[in-house]
């Protein structure tokens, strides 16, 4: 059998002599084994606890009301009378690090494992091996030189996931839809004072929710402040946002209609005066779009719909046997 070597370090430097037992053999060390059977059956039945620290201050209180002022079934005195504490040696001045220590991996969602539990790194240090190391209150994570990262609260429960939130902005801040804020950012910066913000909110967001990729679709709208003023494309985006055309190509093409707009055509002039005064009413589509739009819902319901059979043209000759017409005249 073999010690473990943190472990013997650790009885070297509080100077005490470890024994070990057989495995399974509890009456090698009964009295070891009776206190804790007296401490299960006393202290733990009935009673709650919300943490270590409240598990803690529990059995100190149980310890001080009761268990160490009782009279020993063996000893026949009380625990707390035989507990001489000018017997105790002092601690080292130094106490060494003997806390459980365990080298972990950073993966790419930020998380490292420990304990059955998962805790979260700064976005930096992904796939890199750093160290772990836990007491009973804390769980504290290190780089190779030993600098400190992060420390946590020790969870004794097991598959939690702890500390997401704190590196929640630092990760954003590194992402592509990151980048797209900053230039959403810039293209608001652009068009302050010419553009009321709600229209500009109102074409990112329909950008958004169209097929188009809305970081690509943002910097080309950043590209045509390169050609035209604040205020053409404060205009142009109005217009596009009013039709409903999401894409930059949309307000690039209204921006060079905006730019190059066509001279007024003067009305045609006949040659007959009297057709020059004639004036009509003005006429409406819609009629004919309903018209249009009605039959392409009829052929979208019923797209299977097959046509009659072409009936016989009766005006033209007919050659059959079963036409009472047809056949050599009669005498």
């Amino acid at each position: 059998m073999r010690f473990q070597p943190r472990f013997l370090a650790f009885a070297r430097e509080y100077d005490f002599y470890p024994r070990a037992c057989n495995p399974g053999a509890g009456w090698e060390k009964g009295k070891v084994e009776k206190s804790v059977a007296y401490l299960r059956s006393n202290f733990w039945p009935l009673r709650s606890f919300t943490d270590l620290a409240d598990a803690n201050r529990q059995v100190r209180q149980w310890l001080e009301e009761l268990a160490n002022v009782r009279i020993h079934r063996e000893t026949r005195q009380r625990p707390c009378d035989r507990f001489r504490p000018d017997t105790l040696r002092p601690l080292p001045a130094l106490a060494p690090d003997y806390r459980d220590t365990a080298e972990v991996l950073v993966y790419k969602d930020l998380r490292w494992h420990f304990d059955a539990n998962r805790y979260y790194a700064p976005p930096r240090w992904i796939g890199q091996h750093l160290m772990a190391k836990a007491d009973s209150s804390s769980v504290t994570l290190y780089d190779r030189q030993g600098v400190e990262i992060v420390r946590y609260l020790r969870c004794w429960r097991r598959g939690q996931t702890l500390g997401g939130e704190r590196f929640q902005k630092e990760l954003l801040a590194q992402r592509p839809a990151a980048r797209c804020s900053a230039a959403q950012q810039r293209l608001r910066a652009l068009l302050q004072g010419v553009c009321p913000q709600e229209t500009l909110e109102a074409y990112l967001r329909g950008l958004g929710n169209s097929d188009r990729a809305l970081f690509r679709q943002v910097q080309e709208l950043l590209a045509l402040f390169r050609a035209y003023r604040p205020e053409q494309v404060a205009a142009a985006l109005q217009k596009a946002l009013a039709a409903r055309a999401f894409g930059a190509d949309y307000v690039a093409h209204l921006l060079h209609q905006i730019a190059s707009p066509r001279e007024p055509q003067p009305p045609l002039q006949l040659r007959d005066p009297e057709l020059n005064q004639l004036t009509t009413d003005p006429l409406s589509l819609l009629d004919y779009d309903a018209f249009i739009l009605q039959g392409r819902k009829e052929s979208t319901h019923d797209p299977g719909r097959e046509t009659d059979a072409t009936s016989p043209d009766h005006h033209g000759p007919e050659t059959g046997d079963d036409d009472p017409g047809s056949g050599p005249p009669k005498s």
